[in-house]
């Protein structure tokens, strides 16, 4: 789909992974061929979905999807860091940050292991 990059992970150690990104137009691209909407209605219908995770997720609350896994926003207090290049202390602002916590199955998906008798509606996080 599309013009998709291939690359090894700077990190990987022994194992190289072939990464590549998909975009959102990959994603209208693919429900355009598996549902057969047109490619207009598939903008549409992706478009509401990241929408309605937008929207959600900007008012604090937690998105869970059951077999993937839940993006939840939590409250970063103010503190104190340090400027590395200068060893100056800084006032870090209270903010907020967006955190990904896999499912089970989704985790077990990407190490390759049998997902098989593990809850597609887990909790974690």
């Amino acid at each position: 789909m599309g013009d998709e990059s291939r690359g090894k992970s700077p990190r990987s150690s022994g194992t190289e992974v072939s990464r590549s990104t998909v975009t959102k137009a990959d994603i209208v691209e693919r429900v355009y061929q598996k549902i057969g909407f047109s490619k207009k209605e598939s903008s549409e219908l992706v478009e509401l979905v990241f929408s309605s995770l937008k929207n959600t997720l900007e008012k604090g609350e937690k998105v869970k999807i059951s077999g993937f896994g839940n993006f939840i926003v939590r409250e970063k207090r103010e503190r104190v860091g340090r400027n590395p290049q200068t060893g100056d202390q800084i006032k870090i602002s209270a903010r907020r940050v967006l955190t990904f916590r896999p499912s089970q199955v989704l985790k077990a998906l990407l190490n390759g292991e049998d997902t098989a008798g593990l809850s597609d509606d887990d909790d974690e996080g």
